[in-house]
Parts: C-alpha cells; structure tokens; sequence
C-alpha cells in the first residue's frame, strides 16, 4: 500500500511540474488587478496592457513551421497570442478602412468643386454681394476640406494603432487587409 501512495505521489509530482502555465494580468479601471490563464477571458479595452508571465516550472512549446507546400488553412482556425482570430482583427479594421475611404472621396469631391468655383469667378467682375456670398462658400467648402483631412488622419492613426496592436500580439498581418 505505502509502495503504491509513494508511485502515485511521485507520478503527481512529475506530471504537475511538467506542465506550467502563462498568466495574464491587467488592471482594469477602477484600479482592480486581473489575473487569467485564458487570453480569450481578457476583456479587449484591457488587452494592450495585459503583463505576461510566465511560470517557471513552464515549459514553452514551439509549434513547428508548416511543411513547404501545405495551407495552414487546413489546420483550423488561426488565432493569435491572445486567442483572438481573423475575425476579430478584421472587424476591427473596417470601420476604420470606411472611414478613410469614405473622407477621401469627400475630400476629391470637395477640391472638384473648388476648383469650379475658383474657375467659375476668374475673370468675371462681381458685385460686393457677389463677391461676399462667394467668399462665404469658399470658406465652407475650405472648411469641408479641413474637416475631411482630420477624419483621413485619425483614420490612418488608428489603422497605425491597430496594426502595431495586431504585430504585438502576433496576429497575421493578412488579417488587416
């Protein structure tokens, strides 16, 4: 009986050192400190803070390249360091891709109807009105442009923003196409 207590004790003792985990931690807004060891239970306004780390008795497993020729498709859903798919970086992105698209199209329109106006006024003489009423759609259409070059530069900032998110975490980089 004791010769078996004792292969089960080190049996256990071995099997349990052999296997580590990585722990996750953040803090969240009130202050209040996290910890996990599911990357997918990590709220996502807290996961370009998270601290990683990993436990001594750990050990790392590397996942072997694929073998020349063969799809990772093939192997399942990928996902990245933090449990988080194609889907998730992608949705991500869009609207920000939207945006960006959306602000240079206005922003072509806009300097098409500057253009005209300014094309419109060369060589003619105008009344005082003329000239006031003039001036004050220039002066929205100027405002127009300005507005629709921050809305293409917060864009190109935050696709910036995601995209080092998306490096950090060790996302596919084709995810943010």
């Amino acid at each position: 009986m004791r010769k078996g207590l004792t292969s089960i004790f080190i049996f256990w003792v071995f099997v349990s050192t052999a296997y580590g985990t990585t722990i996750y931690k953040w803090v969240d807004k009130e202050g209040v400190m996290h910890f996990t060891d599911d990357p997918t239970k990590i709220p996502s306004q807290y996961r370009t803070q998270i601290e990683i780390e990993e436990r001594e008795d750990s050990r790392k497993v590397e996942t072997p390249a694929p073998a020349p020729g063969t799809s990772q498709k093939n192997e399942g859903a990928k996902v990245d360091r933090y449990g988080q798919g194609e889907d998730y970086w992608r949705d991500k992105v869009q609207p920000w891709k939207k945006q960006l698209k959306e602000a240079q199209e206005n922003l072509e329109s806009t300097n098409r109807q500057i253009d005209s106006k300014l094309e419109e006024q060369s060589g003619k003489f105008l009344t005082p009105t003329q000239v006031k009423m003039k001036r004050v759609e220039m002066d929205q259409l100027r405002a127009d442009k300005s507005r629709y070059e921050d809305q293409m530069k917060q864009a190109n900032e935050m696709l910036k923003k995601i995209a080092k998110e998306a490096e950090e975490a060790k996302a596919d980089p084709e995810w943010l196409k």
